[in-house]
């Protein structure tokens, strides 16, 4: 294993918050394989890449020397998990969840090495410890406590409704880390209440606490929201490796060191050395082009990633294109342009409308991939190749607007 120092700063990269991270370097000096957890309630059957943010955090654990537990959430997905809902979430059915379940395992042997994965679900201690273990387990927490989540708080506030089983959620996540002895749980950033409820329950159940290691979740192509596929700004872990690829090739500059971060197997120094050349002049398209390889194979196996670059290339870099491509800028807010807005203000359809049906007709392509939302939005600071049919191409820069 390598000194507990420098395993700290890998693990710190692109971390949100390390609590505490004092506890972490005191379990990584001992030198011995820490049990690291991280839970995946089954609620949809397919991943997208702001999904992955854990799963690679746990397989830089595991390049560490650790042991990673890979749990799935199949009894609190009966609860249905609360975090950020206004409503009660309704609950998975058992067959959803045993379908979706056995999708989650497929997808994470792109990225985990399954003999050194130890999946686990979480119903089969649940189940076991009955409805008075139950009880017992709720006189290990207060209400008081709970209110203290910021969307349990805002609901009783504002007299909206909170369902008793929704306070069961949070302390069976809790109980899961009991239940494993977990040294290290890794979550979103969205998820620190519960994990430190398994800080706090660890403790009551006379274990050393974990450690809790949150991680941020993911922007999309758009750069401002959230990675989400209601958005349109997602890449998919299934997707074709042209589709996928071209898609990381629309990523801003800024973005990519940070999907580097979160997303790359690389190492630290390795990411300071391209981020160095770029410094120096090198094009941060390269850098990019390197990303995109790493991903691409992950998902499509070795050798798929070189391939889409140099389909990418032949398309863009080497006369694909047209000589007398019209060049467009386009002044855009912080909150970028949507795609119809794009078109329409590149002159490639008279109107948003016009826009949208083309697009519904897969007749839009952006950097050669075809585009299906033309709610998508591209930020400034980036240059596109936008094309409607065969013969309307043009190469807009989207710039930042004067005071945004």
């Amino acid at each position: 294993m390598l000194p507990a120092d420098e395993q700290l700063a890998e693990l710190r990269r692109g971390a949100a918050e390390v609590l505490l991270e004092a506890d972490l370097l005191k379990k990584l000096a001992r030198g011995q394989p820490l049990r690291v957890k991280a839970g995946f309630d089954p609620t949809a059957p397919d991943l997208h890449l702001g999904h992955t943010v854990l799963i690679n955090r746990m397989a830089m654990f595991q390049r560490l020397g650790h042991d990673v537990i890979f749990l799935i959430g199949d009894f609190t997905g009966l609860i249905g998990d609360p975090t950020g809902r206004n409503a009660t979430r309704p609950p998975l059915t058992p067959d959803e969840i045993k379908a979706n379940a056995e999708t989650y395992q497929a997808q994470i042997f792109k990225i985990l090495d399954p003999a050194l994965t130890r999946v686990e679900f979480n119903s089969t201690w649940m189940n076991a410890i009955g409805s008075a273990g139950m009880i017992q387990l709720a006189a290990k927490h207060t209400v008081a406590r709970m209110l203290e989540r910021d969307d349990f708080s805002k609901r009783y506030k504002a007299g909206q409704a909170i369902a008793i089983h929704e306070f069961l959620y949070p302390l069976v996540q809790g109980y899961d880390s009991v239940a494993l002895r977990a040294d290290v749980e890794l979550g979103g950033t969205d998820q620190k209440f519960n994990l430190l409820v398994g800080r706090q329950l660890q403790e009551a159940y006379g274990q050393e606490p974990q450690v809790v290691l949150t991680m941020p979740l993911l922007e999309g192509l758009d750069g401002i929201n959230k990675m989400s596929k209601s958005l349109g700004n997602y890449i998919g872990i299934a997707e074709p490796a042209d589709q996928m690829f071209g898609k990381l090739m629309s990523v801003s500059d800024d973005l990519m060191w940070r999907w580097f971060d979160l997303l790359s197997f690389r190492t630290n120094a390795e990411i300071g050395r391209l981020r160095q050349a770029c410094a120096d002049g090198a094009n941060p398209r390269d850098a990019k082009f390197e990303l995109g390889v790493e991903i691409i194979d992950r998902f499509h196996g070795s050798g798929a990633g070189n391939r889409a670059r140099d389909e990418f290339i032949a398309r863009f870099q080497q006369g694909a294109l047209p000589e007398d491509l019209a060049e467009v800028t386009l002044q855009v807010g912080v909150e970028g342009m949507g795609l119809a807005h794009v078109l329409k203000g590149a002159q490639l359809v008279p109107s948003t409308s016009e826009a949208t049906r083309q697009v519904k007709q897969g007749a839009v392509r952006v950097d050669g991939e075809r585009v299906d939302d033309a709610a998508r939005r591209f930020t400034a600071g980036n240059t596109h190749v936008f094309q409607v049919g065969k013969r309307r191409l043009a190469r807009v820069t989207l710039a930042a607007a004067t005071g945004s």
